[in-house]
């Protein structure tokens, strides 16, 4: 303690005096500007004095130093002290042990200062390596290989399967020869295992994309039967899903089972998902009682959604009621593991976390979290649709107890969208007085939910044809939800009912606006546009949804229409072609490019496509009526009766097709035949007209002894005909002459006349024999075939003047011919086709 100095009170010690100190010895700045330092340098002036040794005979020579042999040999030097650092040229150098960096006597003589060496050339070059060597070699094999794995799964990546294959086939190739020349060069034992695994993993996987399931199960076998590949038994799950895609599914348990059994259960979370693979395969056996054991054992340890609606069908397939409404409770209870939205609602204070809020709301995460909770509501509400009607004694009854359950789960906003589902199943029934009363219950409800009810109301009146109803529900869907493209789409419909296409059009556009993926909208504004005659912008309209539904037959057709109104026949044909190839089986669209390719005067392609509509629809009278005319053009009456004989199977009591049908029998040479047909048509029509002329003609020619017969039956039939004629004009002249007079008794006579010679006019419609009724198309298309040549008809050798000039063809005036473009024709033109007829059939 007598040692121990205490520091006095009043003195306050500094803990880091000194530190700021500085010693200018080693200022070395300004050193080139030091005169004596440079002197010291270039000479010996400020060399220090040679070091004596403190022990004598040491520095002078006087101690022995000893070697290896035992002597000892006195060192002397000009100094007295040890060469151990000397230059043996004779330079001077610093005195130290080890020489310093460029500083040397020799500077004085004329060298050049290099400490870095920098004047003796550049480094001589890395010596190349040597690739003959079998180590090198096989150093380059094995980069191809891990090469070729990663070009591979790139390929797989983009999509093109057949490359990624032919790459896994060729790095299995390279690592079968680089482990033969590993075997030769002796360094078998150095194979690398992991590239082997890899190569023959990727092989596996790739064979099963390309659906070579036999290659890529004898693969993975090879895998799994070699013992020195670790953790190979896992390999085993995908063997069970090629043989579940084979529907092999007795082997595909087996090997789901044994990989169950290698995987130890600290990975808890792939024995789950191979045991959801497991009451999946049971499901597909319809085993739905081993399923349902993987599945309730799954919802115990670690409950999903999917197992969950799994579980709620497998119940459903055995009809237990009870379980069903478990498996539900439960499955509105699976922890989703999603946080509120709550956390993406931006404060107003703070504009950072606002930047950093608007950053993440649409993150992957959070997208990740929108797929999962959406897919959750779907397995929801599929489960109430299909469970309601088979938990309770009715439909209703089990969809109001779901709803409950809803009601006090984290799912509280799907209670109404179940609601709004019953109202559509009702629909479904339909039973629409239920459907409306459940959507009338959500007028008071709020928007988002008011709007759907009032948009699914407008609907359900439009069909009903209440158009008002549904204006008035449009209009409340719109206050509720103005941005909703439905009822928007909707009121815009109720606009076009009543023929106000502009208006229309307005709310078509503006449901686009709100929604440019509203299809509705857009197809119904190219309707409104066609409508309203803007032939551009409908075609622009229809353009656009094309782009959107490539494979729609109904785009498809209204573009060819409108092309066709646009008159590009050229166009209209392309689309109906494409539209065949969607729809090959619609017998329309093939009559309508049959029409299209006779326009435009290709008999053969419309013929094609005329037939093929028929074979798929006979019933067709259009068709079959174009497709008989074609063969009486042609020459092939035979043919053509075929077709007339369907449609006097269709309409019989038209007796136009019969008359075409003993027409044709006539033109072909066959008059008994052509007789007999003409005497049946008689027996069924005995008013026809055209049958007893056609009858007194073939009589006549084949000198009969019925002629005389039906030649006065043909005069008491022309004679009533006239006699009706008659009073149809004077009936006629006495309404307008009681219309000029005003006379109220010359009214009520003129109205006894009409309706008299009203009923006679219907006989004469029902027997065919009226003519004041028919079309100029008919007529031409009858006079046309009436005047046809033909070279076996011994009548037809009579002169016109001995036909009566009200003769008409027994093809009937009403049958209608494959439209051509032909002139308006007068009345004049009608009787002297009658002597001509060259321009009414197709060409």
């Amino acid at each position: 303690m007598d040692n121990v100095h205490l520091v006095p009170e009043e003195e306050e010690d500094d803990l880091y005096t000194g530190y700021n100190d500085y010693n200018l010895t080693f200022d070395g700045e300004d050193l080139h500007n030091d005169e004596g330092f440079q002197q010291a340098v270039r000479t010996s002036h400020g060399r220090r004095p040679p070091m004596t040794a403190k022990y004598p005979g040491t520095a002078i020579g006087g101690r022995p130093i000893g070697t290896a042999y035992g002597s000892r040999m006195p060192v002397g030097t000009a100094m007295g002290r040890p060469m151990t650092g000397a230059v043996q040229d004779g330079a001077a150098r610093p005195m130290t042990a080890v020489r310093a960096a460029g500083y040397s006597s020799s500077i004085a003589r004329g060298s050049v200062f290099d400490p870095l060496g920098q004047s003796k050339g550049p480094a001589p070059p890395l010596e190349t390596r040597n690739e003959d060597t079998p180590e090198e070699k096989i150093k380059i094999l094995e980069k191809k290989v891990n090469d070729l794995i990663e070009e591979s799964c790139l390929a797989h990546a983009r999509g093109d399967l057949q490359l990624s294959l032919e790459k896994a086939k060729e790095a299995g190739r390279k690592e079968r020869a680089l482990v033969r020349q590993r075997e030769q060069t002796g360094t078998a034992d150095h194979i690398n295992l992991d590239l082997t695994y890899s190569v023959l993993f990727n092989l596996a996987n790739q064979y099963a994309n390309n659906d070579m399931y036999t290659e890529a199960l004898n693969t993975y076998q090879v895998i799994v039967k070699n013992k020195m590949f670790s953790n190979a038994g896992r390999l085993k799950v995908n063997m069970a899903n090629i043989y579940f895609k084979q529907k092999n599914y007795t082997k595909a348990i087996k090997f789901y089972r044994m990989a169950l059994d290698q995987i130890s259960n600290a990975h808890n979370a792939m024995r789950i998902k191979i045991m959801q693979n497991i009451g999946v395969v049971f499901i597909h056996m319809g085993q739905y009682s081993d399923a349902i054991t993987s599945f309730e054992y799954i919802m115990s340890e670690s409950p999903n959604i999917k197992t969950g609606f799994n579980l709620i069908l497998c119940y459903y397939a055995i009809g237990d009621r009870e379980r069903m409404k478990k498996a539900f409770q439960k499955l509105i209870c699976v922890p989703l593991g999603i946080d509120d939205d709550d956390k993406y609602i931006p404060p107003n204070d703070d504009p950072h976390a606002n930047m950093v809020i608007e950053a993440i709301k649409n993150d992957k995460l959070h997208q990740m979290e929108r797929e999962r909770k959406a897919l959750a509501e779907k397995y929801i509400m599929t489960s109430a649709k299909f469970i309601a009607p088979a938990i309770e004694s009715s439909f209703a009854a089990g969809f109001d107890w779901c709803v409950d359950m809803v009601k006090g789960s984290q799912y509280v906003e799907l209670a109404n969208d179940l609601e709004i589902n019953k109202a559509i199943t009702y629909l479904r029934q339909r039973d629409f007085r239920q459907a409306v009363e459940t959507l009338k219950m959500f007028e008071k409800k709020d928007s988002r939910v008011k709007s759907a009810a009032a948009t699914n109301l407008s609907f359900l009146y439009f069909l009903e044809k209440d158009y008002d109803q549904a204006d008035r529900y449009a209009e409340l869907a719109m206050s509720a939800d103005r941005y909703n493209p439905a009822a928007l789409v909707n009121k815009g419909n109720t606009e076009f009912v009543k023929e106000d296409y502009e208006k229309a059009a307005e709310f078509y556009k503006e449901a686009l606006h709100n929604d440019s993926s509203c299809t509705e909208a857009l197809y119904n504004l190219g309707l409104t546009y066609k409508r309203l005659g803007r032939l551009e912008e409908a075609l622009d309209c229809f353009l656009k949804l094309h782009a959107i539904l490539r494979n729609s037959a109904q785009v498809m057709y209204q573009l060819s229409n409108l092309y066709e109104m646009l008159e590009d026949p050229h166009q209209a044909i392309e689309w109906l072609m494409q539209l065949t190839s969607v729809t090959p089986t619609d017998a329309q669209v093939l009559a309508k490019l049959g029409d299209l390719y006779d326009n435009e005067g290709d008999k053969s392609q419309a013929f094609q496509y005329y037939y093929e509509s028929y074979r798929y629809f006979p019933s067709n009278i259009s068709v079959i009526e174009w497709l008989g005319a074609y063969y009486i053009d042609t020459q092939f009456c035979e043919k053509a009766i075929q077709y007339f004989e369907r449609a006097t199977l269709i309409q019989p009591t038209q007796v136009k097709w019969q008359l075409m049908v003993a027409s044709c029998y006539r033109r072909s040479g066959n008059y008994q035949k052509a007789l007999e047909t003409y005497k049946d048509i008689h027996r069924k029509f005995p008013e026809n007209v055209e049958c007893l002329r056609f009858l007194v003609r073939l009589c006549t020619d084949m000198g009969l002894k019925e002629v005389q017969d039906y030649a006065t039956k043909l005069k008491k039939v022309e004679k009533m005909k006239e006699i009706r004629e008659q009073r149809v004009r004077s009936g006629r002249d006495s309404s307008a002459r009681g219309r000029r007079e005003g006379s109220a008794g010359s009214g009520e006579w003129t109205k006894c006349l009409q309706l008299q010679h009203g009923l006679f006019g219907c006989v004469f419609s029902d027997s065919g024999q009226s003519n004041h009724g028919t079309s100029a198309k008919g007529e031409r298309l009858s006079v046309k075939l009436k005047t046809l040549p033909g070279s076996n008809e011994p009548y037809e050798a009579s002169t016109q003047q001995e036909i009566d000039a009200s003769y008409v063809d027994p093809l009937g005036p009403q049958m209608q011919r494959p439209k051509t473009a032909a002139r308006k024709r007068t009345e004049e033109d009608e009787f002297a086709d009658e002597e001509l007829g060259d321009d009414l059939l197709p060409e």
